[in-house]
């Protein structure tokens, strides 16, 4: 056994942030990608949109400093920048459906390794009730990253062969960032970007259960 040690969720936000382009129009999905905001490299113009309708976004408010009619789609609170706007929700839409997005950064439940992505329901009780904006944003961006945890609390890959959960789009998905490593989805299968250090690539195809080329 390899002794490495995992991403934390700051460490994996940073990873995602240094790959964003400058000057890249980029969305947030719900949950640990609302991260990357606060890890965007300093000099790097990254305009954030939010599907609620807000172009511009800044890093997370300081703590005492929030605003709750300045929200995210998840219903956190965020900061504007200088420039920033706010529109209607159909026109936040065309934007996400009209490929105006050059990326954006989605959870998921599992990933296909050619790209399949299942991220809005487990089928479990109380689970989310509807796809919301996930759909449009999978298919519309340029670009469809996932971060999110390797393996679930029981220990199985969230990367599968095939999804067993509903499905968010087909072949949308072009990275998938987690905590141990960075993978390219290809329709040939799965390609190494990077892992952690002290993780070998061996170890990292028996906790996928698939193989992976690597870089």
């Amino acid at each position: 056994m390899s002794n490495y040690t995992k991403r934390s969720k700051d460490e994996l936000a940073k990873r995602v942030a240094q790959d964003i382009h400058d000057g890249a129009y980029v969305n947030l999905g719900i949950g640990q990608p609302t991260l990357v905001a606060n890890h965007i490299p300093e000099g790097r113009e990254v305009i954030l949109q939010s599907e609620n309708g807000i172009l511009g976004m800044g890093p997370a408010p300081a703590a005492g400093e929030e605003d709750y009619d300045l929200i995210n789609a998840g219903k956190q609170p965020v900061t504007l920048l200088a420039g920033g706007a706010f529109f209607h929700h159909a026109d936040s839409f065309s934007m996400m459906r009209g490929g105006h997005l050059d990326i954006c950064v989605l959870g998921a439940f599992q990933v296909s390794e050619t790209g399949d992505l299942a991220n809005w329901s487990t089928g479990e009780p109380g689970a989310i009730p509807a796809v919301g904006g996930a759909m449009d944003l999978a298919i519309g961006a340029k670009q469809t990253w996932v971060m999110m945890d390797l393996l679930t609390k029981k220990g199985e890959s969230k990367i599968v062969k095939q999804c067993s959960y509903p499905l968010t789009g087909i072949g949308c998905v072009k990275r998938i960032y987690t905590d141990l490593a960075t993978l390219a989805c290809t329709d040939k299968g799965l390609t190494l970007i990077d892992k952690v250090e002290g993780l070998e690539l061996a170890e990292l195809e028996k906790l996928v259960g698939l193989p992976i080329k690597a870089a």
